[in-house]
Order: structure tokens, then C-alpha cells, then sequence
């Protein structure tokens, strides 16, 4: 079992940047798929980004392609999001998400499987 702990949210302008982690712990990390996924006020949680257990493969969801990029250090167990050119509408709490099965990332990330190990969220704020 792999346990996440989210650190990295805040308040930001529009425009500014902001780095979120992801501690993970676990003997099963090294060899999970791992993703973002963020829920706004009021609306359901949707997928942000993914990447695969090597770091080799990534995939984002349209609405922050080019601005936001997942990252991993195995050997740290850690996952980061670094996001660049924040807008208003990016403000919500992000969740790590860590992938129960082997497989490609739409299975067993992005289509967000009952499955999936959460950690507790981290918010992010942007300000206009």
C-alpha cells in the first residue's frame, strides 16, 4: 500500500507559479503510476495529470496543457506538479493519486478507478 501526503498549495496571483509534492511512502511506489486530480467549490474532482511508474510516459488533461508538468523521483518517493501561468479558474484542492494495478495510464489513472490511493489534498489559490 502506498500512502500520500500533499504539500506545496497557496495563495497565488494570477499568473505566478506554484510547485505541489507529493511524499509517498510505501514499498509499492517505485513501480505505481501516479496523477493529480483537483476538485473546485462546488464542482466533482476531474484529472489534472498523470505519469507513469518509469517517469518515461505522461498525460495531461487539455485545460492545463503547456502550463502544468508532473514530474517523479523515485529514488526521493516523491511526485511533483509544477504549475506555471496560474489562472483563477486552476484554484481548487489538488489530490495525489496513486494507481492500484499495472497497466496504461488512461486505465488506471486518468478514468480515476475506484481503486486509486488518495492522499489528503493540498489547496491552491489564485487570485485575480
Amino acid at each position: 500500500q502506498v500512502q500520500l501526503v500533499e504539500s506545496g498549495g497557496g495563495l497565488v496571483q494570477t499568473g505566478g507559479s506554484l510547485r505541489l509534492s507529493c511524499a509517498a511512502s510505501g514499498r509499492t511506489f517505485s513501480s505505481s503510476n501516479m496523477g493529480w486530480f483537483r476538485q473546485a467549490p462546488g464542482k466533482e474532482r476531474e484529472f489534472v495529470a498523470a505519469i507513469t511508474w518509469s517517469g518515461g510516459g505522461t498525460y495531461y488533461a487539455d485545460s492545463i496543457k503547456g502550463r502544468f508538468t508532473v514530474s517523479r523521483d523515485n529514488a526521493k518517493s516523491m511526485v511533483y506538479l509544477q504549475m506555471n501561468s496560474l489562472k483563477p479558474e486552476d484554484t481548487a484542492v489538488y489530490y495525489c493519486a496513486a494507481a492500484s494495478s499495472a497497466g496504461p495510464l488512461r486505465r488506471t489513472v486518468v478514468s480515476e478507478p475506484p481503486d486509486l490511493r488518495w492522499g489528503q489534498g493540498t489547496q491552491v489559490t489564485v487570485s485575480s
